[in-house]
């Protein structure tokens, strides 16, 4: 088993080494890629290390599985390059991920959408998908989704390090000084930095991605189609609105669904505690519910603050919660390699 990593020294590479490790992926050659200043650097796996090497079609030579976490313009132009020399691609980029002739896998939603491909490549979806998917098809299994209206809290890691760094440099900032938030006007003075429209410390952002066509964001639009396409509901009527909040790690959704048949609240507490890849945190009582606190490290798909809709008998509200590295991202990808052994 030669197995290839593309991007293996970025937040989520990292985390594809560590949980590689964890799940003890039967690998005899392991051939980290990235960017030409990280050629030669020496990466801890296992009882030894791991040279890294630069983007090229040697590295892909004999390889059996590349798995992917670039850029999309990376990932089009490499990712046809190394199934081409017969490795299987799973691709963490939004590159393929709508594509007709690529299946857009979660493992524990649709594996039998991988035994064809024609282009040699799978999808893993965005992390915002992924929080939210993971439970939804276990209720849309029992009484059959009908129409999905979305809000995000999504983390600063959802723009990689940069992100963090930025979140972490003005919370510092506004920690020693409150007067950078405002000023004796109430005018904002605490800057915006280079990786949000606005600044994230303090402050939630109503944009993730870029604006498009109707006034919604790259997020929201890859969050609705994903979804639809995932579940196999090329119809269901899904929209979003995603919001940047100032936490490090953890997407959470607030979810409205509205289903074909009644699915009350305890029935659908007993389906999703029962499923592979979510975990039920769900005592109003004792103030138990899922948060990216909490959800930070770990595999599952969380959910809880499950209720009925005060005026929709065949709705349902819930939240939703998962690390977006983790399973939004790194997990997702090995799981689908392990599908492939």
């Amino acid at each position: 088993m030669k197995l290839v990593l593309v991007g293996a020294t970025g937040a989520v590479g990292g985390r594809i080494f560590s949980i590689l490790e964890e799940r003890r992926f039967p690998i005899d050659e392991l051939v980290p890629v990235a960017s030409a200043s990280s050629e030669g650097r020496l990466l801890p796996f296992g009882p030894g290390e791991v040279k890294v090497r630069t983007l090229s079609e040697e590295v892909f030579e004999g390889a059996d599985i590349a798995l992917f976490d670039v850029p999309d313009q990376v990932s089009l132009e490499w990712g046809p390059v190394a199934a081409g020399q017969g490795a299987v691609v799973v691709d963490n980029s939004a590159a393929f991920r709508m594509d007709d002739e690529v299946p857009l896998i979660v493992p524990e939603v649709n594996p039998s959408e991988m035994t064809d491909l024609p282009k040699g490549i799978i999808a893993s979806p965005n992390c915002t998908t992924l929080a939210m998917v993971v439970p939804m098809a276990v209720l849309h299994r029992a009484a059959g989704l009908k129409r999905l209206i979305l809000s995000s809290y999504q983390a600063a890691s959802g723009s990689g390090q940069p992100g963090i760094d930025e979140l972490w440099e003005q919370t510092q900032r506004a920690a020693k000084d409150p007067e950078v938030i405002r000023d004796g006007l109430g005018r904002q003075v605490l800057e915006r930095g280079n990786v949000f429209s606005r600044p994230l410390a303090m402050n939630v952002i109503p944009q993730c991605g870029s604006f498009r066509e109707g006034g919604y964001t790259s997020e929201e639009i890859k969050l609705c189609d994903e979804s639809r396409k995932i579940l196999d509901l090329p119809d269901l009527p899904v929209t979003a609105t995603c919001v940047r909040v100032p936490v490090v790690v953890g997407h959470g959704v607030a979810v409205h669904a509205e289903f074909d048949k009644p699915i009350d609240v305890d029935e659908a507490r007993r389906l999703l505690a029962g499923s592979p890849g979510v975990g039920l945190h769900d005592d109003p009582d004792h103030a138990l519910y899922p948060t990216p606190l909490e959800s930070a490290g770990r595999d599952a798909c969380f959910v809880g603050r499950i209720r009925q809709d005060r005026f929709d008998p065949l709705a349902l509200e819930l939240f939703c919660v998962a690390d977006n590295l983790r399973k939004g991202a790194a997990l997702n990808t090995v799981q689908i390699a392990e599908l492939l052994l």
